[in-house]
């Protein structure tokens, strides 16, 4: 019944005809007038607040559907700041401070370069995959879009001839995605909350740079999900032993109950790509023998 049924709902007009008609009809009050819109080309409609459930949808389904056209089976996110430079541009970044308050950061920063290669060499190294015997592809690197470590995710996956997913939020600030980006995999969101959720939808294996409140949220977030049973486990490489802890002390959590003491297993620090990419090799044929 159910197949009968689809059929059937194919025989009918596209609504791209329609669209098409709709610009064709012969003006007049009533066609000129917002009301007489096509709903699903009614902008400002769309953009009403009671609108927003439609919204929110809409976001969680265009990336849906084309991650699954081009054969996306599952990827690997990285995660980091948009802020710590390239090696070729760290010098620069020091040179440009004024203060000697400034130029500290920025030395911290320009310090942090390594990590620029770390995130490019091990998103080049999951890339270099080759793809299903049906064409799909495994641990596709998907990031941010954005500048710095997500620009050398996606830089690594161009270096390696592979596709790269961006997905890309409006900010306040103008932030354009980095050009690395496969440019059909490159997703623009307004709600933060659908975006996190393609981050972790197809997520086989997550990397974690050196990064701020987005970088700690969207950790967070991910050892929560994990840690309540809402997501399966899935190798997660926090680089730096270092930065990762000076800033937070997980032990800590753990020595005042706040969290179990196996909860500090649910992550694996590292300092470079190869090692990175041979614990989630490791862990991804752990899993898979289970």
């Amino acid at each position: 019944m159910t197949e009968r049924v689809a059929r059937e709902v194919h025989t009918l007009r596209p609504a791209a005809v329609d669209a098409a008609r709709s610009a064709e009809v012969a003006r007049s009050p009533q066609t000129e007038h917002p009301a007489y819109r096509l709903a699903f080309q009614d902008l400002d409609f769309l953009l009403r607040e009671d609108l927003r459930p439609v919204r929110l949808q809409l976001e969680l389904l265009k990336p849906e559907l084309m991650l699954a056209e081009a054969g996306i089976a599952s990827t690997l996110v990285v995660y980091g700041s948009a802020r710590i430079p390239s090696p070729e541009s760290a010098a620069a970044l020091v040179a440009q401070a004024q203060t000697p308050a400034a130029r500290a950061v920025a030395e911290r920063l320009a310090a942090k370069a390594r990590f620029y290669d770390e995130a490019r060499r091990l998103a080049f190294l999951a890339s270099s995959l080759p793809c299903g015997a049906d064409g799909s592809r495994d641990f596709v690197v998907c990031s941010g879009g954005g500048p710095s470590i997500m620009e050398a995710a996606n830089r690594g996956a161009a270096d390696a001839g592979a596709p790269s997913i961006g997905l890309n939020v409006v900010l306040p600030h103008e932030q354009r995605p980095n050009p690395y980006v496969t440019p059909a995999l490159s997703f623009q969101f307004h709600y933060f909350a659908i975006r996190k959720m393609h981050f972790l939808m197809r997520a086989r294996a997550v990397a974690v740079f050196p990064g701020g409140y987005g970088t700690l949220d969207e950790l967070f977030e991910l050892l929560t999900l994990v840690q309540t049973g809402k997501m399966k486990p899935v190798p997660l490489v926090l680089f730096g032993r270092d930065y990762w802890s000076r800033i937070i002390d997980f032990a800590a959590l753990a020595e005042e109950g706040v969290i179990n003491p196996e909860d500090l297993a649910l992550f694996h620090m590292v300092e470079t790509a190869d090692e990175a990419w041979a614990h989630i090799c490791a862990a991804t044929a752990a899993g898979q023998a289970a």
